[in-house]
């Protein structure tokens, strides 16, 4: 598909027309594609851009909606909603890995499901934004997007390190063993996947699958962590 197409159906996708492509044509540049040609723009300005529009739209958003809170909890609460995973989980929604233009050693080594490109992408969407609409257009943007993320961070319900919540959680009540097991990988060297479970005193708990040791290992234990929570619940 022309990469024009794919702008289109972006755009439909997230419920914003340019009046300017090339903001958009911009944002979805990877450096590794300029590296290849002269004169190409590529993204990672836009993300110093995007980022700081994002901290003041979610700063103000939480300043002006959560009047009970302290300037420690908000400053908490915005860590987590404006950190790398939650801006994944908005890439993740776009299909965003789908629309952006890397080379091709960049796409074979698995650039297009890589969580830093696909973040750091979304900040640059979010600049794109903000220079073709403006600032009220882009925070309403945000905070459509963002809106559970918000909930869940003011509410504590944001969990960034899975293994270390499950130590502590099993913890509470004496020594408990945890253990990870590599159970599998698959797929050739530059995208290879991996599959963990999860023992707890020597009991299968939860398992778990990523494109990194440790990533298979933080999904097994958030499944151990769902299944103890559901457990708790009856």
């Amino acid at each position: 598909m022309l990469f024009n197409n794919l702008i289109g159906e972006l755009e439909n996708k997230i419920g914003v027309k340019f009046n300017n492509r090339k903001y958009i044509e911009v944002a979805l540049t990877h450096s590794s594609y300029a590296n290849q040609y002269k004169n190409v723009k590529f993204n990672e300005r836009l993300e110093f851009l995007g980022d700081s529009v994002l901290q003041l739209s979610i700063t103000e958003y939480l300043f002006n909606h959560y009047e009970d809170k302290t300037e420690g909890e908000l400053t908490k609460a915005r860590a987590l909603i404006v950190c790398e995973n939650s801006l994944y989980e908005i890439a993740r929604k776009w299909s965003l890995g789908k629309y952006i233009k890397m080379s091709k050693g960049e796409e074979l080594t698995g650039g297009r499901d890589r969580v830093s490109i696909q973040a750091d992408c979304v900040e640059a969407i979010l600049a794109a934004i903000y220079l073709d609409k403006g600032i009220e257009f882009v925070e309403k943007f945000i905070i459509e997007n963002l809106k559970d993320t918000i909930e869940k961070a003011i509410n504590n319900e944001i969990v960034l390190d899975y293994k270390t919540k499950l130590q502590e959680t099993l913890q509470k009540n004496g020594e408990v063993t945890i253990v990870y097991n590599l159970t599998k990988f698959e797929g050739p060297p530059h995208r290879r996947k991996f599959y963990t479970e999860v023992l707890i005193d020597n009991s299968v708990m939860g398992n778990g699958e990523g494109y990194s040791k440790k990533e298979s290992e933080q999904s097994s234990a958030k499944e151990a962590l769902k299944k103890l929570e559901d457990l708790d619940e009856k």
